[in-house]
C-alpha cells in the first residue's frame, strides 16, 4: 500500500487549497489507514474503523467543530455511518450537534442526496466550463461543447463511474475504461449503465460484452478527453509524450507527476487541475454538515410554499389573459414549457445539491480563468488555481489580525 505520511500530508495540504478554491470553509485536513480492505471481512473492517475513530476521538482530532472526515478511496457511506455511530456513543454523547463530525452519510443517518455522485457530478461540471469556453478550445485545436467528444476513463469506482455516467448524458462519448484488473475499449461507445451493472454482477469490468478488451496503457489510445480517477502518479513524464488526448480532467488527487505537467504544457494539452476538478465532493460534505447543524434537510421549509406559489403564479396569468382577451372563446389555457413542468413542484433537496454545486463549479471555473488572465498563464491552470488558492488564504490571515513574518 502507498500510504505514508508524505502523502497524508500532501493531501492535507491539497485539501487546504481545493477548499480555498470552491469557497468552502474548511481549513483541509487528511488520515488514511494502511490496510487493503480487499483482505478483510466487512466485521474486522468495522473494527479497524470504529477503533480508528476512537484514537482520533482520544486526540480530539475528530468532531463537528474540530475535523470532519469524509469518504476517499476505500470507504463509503458504510464506514463513514461507523465513524458518526462510534462518535456519538463515545466523547460526543452529549453533543447535539454529534452527526456532523462526518459526512458522506447514508440519508437514514443524517446524510445527504447527491452526496455519492458529488465528485462524479462535479468533474462533469469542471469540464463543462472549460470546454464551452471558445478561448481554451481554440488553444488546444478542439471545437466547444461535448457533442463530438470522446473520451477515457482510469478508474470504474463511484468517482468513475458517476463522472462517466454525467459526461455521457450531455452527449460524449466514452470509448474505454481502464481498471486495475485490465482495460476495455469500444470506438462506438461504452453504454455506463450497462457497464455499471456487468462490473455489479462480476465485481469486474474485464469481459465486457459491449467493448473488446485491450492490451497494453489505454491511457495513451486517441481521445479528447483523459480522465483519471484511480491513484495518484498515473501520469508521468514517460507516458505524457505519447498522450493523444486535447485535455486531461484529473479526476484522481494527484494523477499527473510535475515533469509530466511541464510536457502537457508543452504540448499545448489543457490539464484541468485536481483541487479545482474534484472538488465536488468536498463542496457536498460541506452542504451536509450544513444540513446537520441546522438539523433540517433543504427545501423541507419551503417546498410547499414554492410549489402553490408557482400554481398561484400561473393562475393570475391566465386570468390577467381572460380579462384583456374576454372568454368568449372559452378559457385560455396556460400550458407550462416540460422545464417548467418539472420544477413547478419546487426544489427538493437533490436539487438544491445539484444547483448549489453546479454554481460553485461555476464560480470557481471563472475565478481560475481570470487568473490566468491576470497572470498571463496561458493554460497553466493549475498554478491559476493555486494563486487564486493562496491570495484567500493570505486575505484570511490577514483580516483574522495575523500577519507573516
Amino acid at each position: 500500500m502507498d500510504v505514508n505520511a508524505d502523502e497524508v500530508q500532501a493531501l492535507a495540504a491539497l485539501m487546504t487549497y481545493k477548499c480555498a478554491v470552491v469557497d468552502v470553509p474548511f481549513g483541509g485536513a487528511k488520515a488514511g489507514v494502511k490496510i487493503d480492505p480487499r483482505k478483510y471481512s466487512e466485521f474486522e473492517l468495522e473494527r479497524i474503523t470504529r477503533r480508528f475513530t476512537l484514537e482520533l476521538a482520544k486526540k480530539n482530532f475528530i468532531g463537528p467543530g474540530v475535523d470532519v472526515p469524509a469518504p476517499d478511496m476505500g470507504t463509503g457511506e458504510k464506514e463513514m455511518s461507523w465513524m458518526a455511530d462510534t462518535y456519538a456513543h463515545s466523547i460526543g454523547y452529549n453533543d447535539i450537534n454529534a452527526p456532523a463530525c462526518v459526512t458522506g452519510k447514508p440519508i437514514s443517518q443524517g446524510g445527504i442526496h447527491g452526496r455519492i455522485s458529488a465528485t462524479g457530478r462535479g468533474i462533469y461540471h469542471g469540464i463543462e466550463n472549460f470546454i464551452n469556453e471558445a478561448s481554451y478550445m481554440s488553444a488546444i485545436g478542439a471545437t466547444p461543447g461535448f457533442g463530438d467528444k470522446t473520451f477515457i476513463i482510469q478508474g470504474f469506482g463511484n468517482v468513475g463511474l458517476h463522472t462517466m455516467r454525467y459526461l455521457h448524458r450531455h452527449g460524449a462519448r466514452c470509448i474505454g475504461v481502464a481498471e486495475i484488473d485490465g482495460s476495455i475499449y469500444n470506438a462506438q461507445g461504452i453504454d455506463p449503465k450497462e457497464l455499471e451493472n456487468f462490473k455489479i454482477n462480476n465485481k469486474t469490468i474485464v469481459g465486457f460484452p459491449g467493448a473488446d478488451p485491450y492490451e497494453g496503457n489505454l491511457l495513451i489510445e486517441k481521445c479528447d478527453i483523459l480522465v483519471p480517477c484511480a491513484a495518484e502518479k498515473a501520469i508521468n513524464a514517460e507516458i505524457a509524450q505519447e498522450l493523444k488526448c486535447k485535455i486531461v480532467a484529473e479526476g484522481a488527487n494527484g494523477p499527473v507527476t510535475p515533469s509530466a505537467e511541464k510536457i502537457l504544457l508543452d504540448r499545448k494539452i489543457l490539464m484541468i487541475p485536481d483541487l479545482f476538478l474534484n472538488a465536488g465532493g468536498v463542496t457536498v460534505s460541506y452542504f451536509e454538515w450544513l444540513k446537520n447543524l441546522n438539523h433540517v434537510s433543504y427545501g423541507r421549509l419551503t417546498f410547499k410554499y414554492d410549489t402553490e406559489s408557482n400554481y398561484h403564479l400561473l393562475n393570475s396569468v391566465q386570468e390577467s389573459l381572460e380579462r384583456k382577451f374576454g372568454k368568449n372563446g372559452g378559457k385560455i389555457p396556460i400550458t407550462p414549457s416540460d422545464t417548467l413542468q418539472t420544477m413547478i413542484a419546487g426544489a427538493s433537496e437533490k436539487d438544491i445539491v445539484h444547483s448549489g454545486l453546479s454554481y460553485t463549479m461555476e464560480r470557481s471555473a471563472r475565478n481560475i480563468m481570470r487568473t490566468a488572465m491576470k497572470y498571463n498563464l496561458g493554460l497553466d491552470l493549475r498554478t491559476a488555481a493555486y494563486c487564486m488558492a493562496i491570495e484567500k488564504i493570505f486575505t484570511s490571515y490577514k483580516e483574522a489580525g495575523l500577519t507573516f513574518g
